[in-house]
């Protein structure tokens, strides 16, 4: 059955969507994009995404006609146009369309995108098994807080991971992991929880913030730093965090089994508590 897609405040079926092939970010990746998940039929700490969202094309200097408000309840009429119950909706929005021009076009409208991808996030069977991860060198550009469409890097690294039987990358800086190709990545030592801090070389991630919003609850202390590959083959446990996997266990890095080759206490008990917060509408309080 075909979606319904949102395209320039038109909801349409998805074969009848259509953007101008001058849009900028056809042509040169002028945009930001978001993804928020949903789940029983309700969106997840969808305003935090919208924050984030507002903040990278301010960052772009991206100036958004949409207020939060509006953007959640295009949201909403997609959930309910599609009866989606659980998956993603993915939001991207452009510059606009205008002759081919690296500098910024005056007096264009910026293009709004938004479709439905029906997932399994509760019950993926991944997370009963865990995920196998490879790593790569981190090519990307050097304002990865910037939820840019600019996504060739991640792509060749996310291929790198179907080639060799993975479920995402981790990227390095010599021994540094940086991040997932498309997740936060953690480690566990003990009681302590250990991700790198936010900065430019970072996505600041929606789920990460969750998580160490879930600290008192769990016990869990917070170690933010940098960690190796060295650290994270040698750790008590690996995990990733994003929109689309939630928490998610890393049992193999580059073909060295982690721990025991299942699932950790630690990483169960997150993805718990997790998806609790999830299916009560995900809004930190």
């Amino acid at each position: 059955m075909s979606r319904t897609v949102y395209v320039n405040g038109e909801f349409l079926p998805e074969a009848e969507a259509k953007i101008s092939i001058f849009d900028r970010g056809f042509i040169f990746g002028d945009g930001i994009y978001e993804v928020s998940a949903v789940l029983g039929g309700k969106l997840v700490d969808c305003e935090a995404h919208l924050a984030r969202l507002e903040r990278s094309c301010g960052e772009i200097s991206l100036s958004l006609p949409w207020s939060k408000a509006e953007l959640v309840a295009i949201h909403e009429q997609l959930i309910a146009r599609n009866s989606m119950k659980e998956g993603g909706i993915y939001l991207q929005v452009s510059r606009g369309a205008a002759d081919r021009d690296f500098a910024f076009p005056k007096d264009v409208t910026p293009t709004l995108v938004m479709f439905t991808q029906e997932r399994n996030l509760s019950e993926a069977p991944a997370a009963r098994t865990g995920i196998k991860v490879v790593t790569c060198p981190d090519i990307r550009w050097a304002r990865r807080d910037i939820k840019s469409v600019n996504l060739l890097a991640p792509v060749l690294a996310k291929q790198l991971a179907a080639e060799n039987g993975a479920q995402e990358a981790w990227m390095l800086e010599g021994d540094v992991v940086t991040e997932g190709a498309s997740s936060t990545a953690w480690i566990v030592k003990g009681k302590t929880l250990i991700s790198r801090p936010l900065s430019e070389k970072v996505l600041p991630g929606i789920t990460r913030k969750a998580v160490l919003a879930f600290l008192a609850e769990t016990g869990f202390t917070f170690e933010e730093r940098e960690f190796t590959l060295t650290e994270a083959l040698d750790a008590e446990e690996a995990f990733i965090t994003s929109a689309n996997s939630f928490v998610m266990p890393v049992v193999q890095i580059d073909g060295h089994t982690i721990h025991n080759g299942a699932p950790g206490p630690s990483s169960l008990r997150l993805r718990e508590i997790y998806l609790d917060f999830a299916r009560k509408g995900g809004v930190l309080g």
